[in-house]
C-alpha cells in the first residue's frame, strides 16, 4: 500500500538490516515470520496497520574449502553428506605433488576456537574401509600439502638429474 517502503535489503555481516525511516533490526537467527512481526512492530510509529511481506531471496547455502594440492581448489557447496575422500574428488583429485598421508582438515568448533584433524587419505584408501573417512560439516576447511620431493625439487639442478634418471646415457 506504500510502495516508497518497498525495498531489497540484505542480512549485513553484522546479522542486522537496514531499512527505510525504520531503525535497523537484527535479522540474523530469525526465521521469515519472526523478522516479518519485527519488521511491524519496527514501523508502527511510521505506518498505521502495517503489512509486512518478506520474499526470501538468496541465503548463504552451506559450503565447504579445498585447497593445496588439489586440481581445482575453490569454494564447494555442501549439498548432501559427504566425506573428505569424495570432497577431494570433487575437486578434481590430488596432484602428482600431494601428500596423500597428511591431509588436514580444520573444523570451526566456535567463532574463536578451530580443531584440526591429520587424516592418511592413502591409507584410507588402501584398506578399502572408509570407516576412518570424516564426514564434512558446513564451513569445513581441507587443505592438501605438497610433498617432500616436490618441495626440494626446485632446488635441484635438473641437468645433473637426467644423469642419474637415464642410465643409458654411460
Amino acid at each position: 500500500f506504500s510502495p516508497e517502503f518497498d525495498q531489497t535489503v540484505s542480512v549485513q555481516p553484522d546479522g542486522y538490516v537496514t531499512l527505510r525511516g525504520a531503525k535497523q533490526l537484527v535479522a540474523e537467527g530469525a526465521t521469515v515470520p519472526e523478522l516479518e512481526a519485527a519488521i511491524g512492530r519496527a514501523y508502527t510509529g511510521v505506518l498505521r496497520d502495517p503489512e509486512v511481506t518478506i520474499a526470501l531471496q538468496d541465503f548463504d547455502k552451506p559450503y565447504f574449502i579445498v585447497g593445496g594440492e588439489v586440481n581445482h581448489p575453490a569454494k564447494y557447496e555442501l549439498r548432501s553428506d559427504i566425506s573428505v575422500t569424495e570432497a577431494v574428488a570433487i575437486a578434481g583429485g590430488l596432484t602428482p605433488r600431494a601428500k596423500h598421508s597428511q591431509i588436514v582438515l580444520f573444523r570451526h568448533v566456535s567463532d574463536d576456537l578451530v580443531e584440526s584433524h591429520l587424516l592418511d587419505v592413502k591409507e584410507i584408501m588402501k584398506s578399502r574401509t572408509l570407516a576412518e573417512d570424516i564426514r564434512l560439516k558446513p564451513g569445513d576447511f581441507l587443505f592438501v600439502p605438497q610433498n617432500l620431493i616436490s618441495k626440494i625439487k626446485q632446488y635441484l639442478p635438473t641437468s645433473s638429474m637426467s644423469m642419474y634418471a637415464s642410465p643409458t646415457q654411460f
